[in-house]
């Protein structure tokens, strides 16, 4: 039964999420925000979704390790396997102007994520602090950005304004239902296998929150809107931390696992590091780099689970 909850959960996530996106985006379109914005706020944030909620439901439910193992690892699976999976199929350039604000902004937040982690709990004056970046980091980007008119090809395709709402509505409560299965599902299994929780929320249910990103990526490299992959990690890992974990430790402050504070946080921290060295160093990630990033995924999948 734990089986088939975590199983429903997570095609529950994929399905809600994708929805969710999809809404999301034909709403945005009509209000003429670029392709980047789109990605990095509306499809970013849209698909970090599952992660809002799973996380919130793990903290409410006792399992903050589950709760703080799936932004992390969200968001070493977001630059790590989804990007390393997007550039395989499409090598990607990195607009360096519009990455060296925003990257910032994401290794700003994954700092402030490392601090809160070594300080042994996320409390409700980190939520805050993270909320509050997120606030003006969204007000930034809407100010710079606004006055661009581009719309995004196909991710999804126009669609009529109540079918839009409809989609983004479903979606939500479709995501919220799964996360539910999910987490309750997740603690059972991690139980009952005798794997910690950490662990459980680093992989089962951190892959699982993020397979809208991964999704969301693949279709966009594929029709060739770099812009929208690439914003779309970005944002999810910014949001993320800032808003997922913030918003849950505002609820329900999280305390730390020793492995999130001696392994995976650093491994989030590199990942982060090596996505602003392909920007800084070639401006784009290849194939080559690509394959690289998924095979570090492997590598850090394979160290957990031994």
């Amino acid at each position: 039964m734990n089986i088939l909850f975590v199983l429903g959960g997570l095609l529950g996530l994929v399905l809600g999420g994708e929805y969710l996106v999809r809404g999301a985006v034909a709403l945005a379109q009509r209000v003429g925000l670029s392709p980047l914005v789109i990605g990095l706020t509306i499809v970013g944030f849209g698909t970090s979704t599952p992660e809002l909620v799973t996380s919130v439901q793990a903290a409410m439910l006792g399992a903050p390790d589950i709760a703080l193992g799936n932004v992390v690892g969200s968001n070493i699976a977001n630059i790590l396997l989804i990007l390393g999976i997007a550039a395989l199929i499409a090598p990607f350039a990195i607009n360096r102007g519009s990455f060296a604000r925003d990257g910032s902004v994401m290794l700003a937040a994954s700092v402030l994520c490392l601090g809160a982690v070594l300080l042994g709990r996320v409390d409700r004056v980190a939520g805050l602090i993270c909320i509050v970046g997120l606030a003006g980091y969204l007000i930034y980007t809407f100010r710079s950005d606004r006055s661009s008119l581009q719309t995004i090809e196909a991710l999804p395709d126009h669609a009529p304004m109540g079918l839009s709402l409809l989609w983004l509505l479903g979606g939500l409560v479709l995501t919220i239902l799964s996360a539910r299965f999910l987490v309750t599902g997740a603690v059972a299994l991690a139980q009952a296998v005798g794997l910690s929780e950490a662990v459980i929320g680093l992989t089962i249910v951190a892959v699982g929150t993020s397979m809208p990103e991964l999704v969301t990526s693949v279709i966009a490299a594929r029709r060739g809107q770099s812009d929208v992959a690439l914003g779309n990690v970005v944002g999810s890992n910014i949001f993320n931390i800032l808003g997922v974990l913030g918003i849950t430790a505002v609820i329900q402050p999280v305390g730390v696992a020793t492995q999130i504070a001696t392994l995976d946080i650093w491994v989030m921290l590199a990942a982060t590091l090596a996505l602003i060295g392909c920007a800084a160093f070639g401006g784009s990630v290849t194939r080559g780099r690509g394959a690289v990033f998924a095979l570090a995924y492997a590598g850090y999948i394979g160290v957990l689970l031994i």
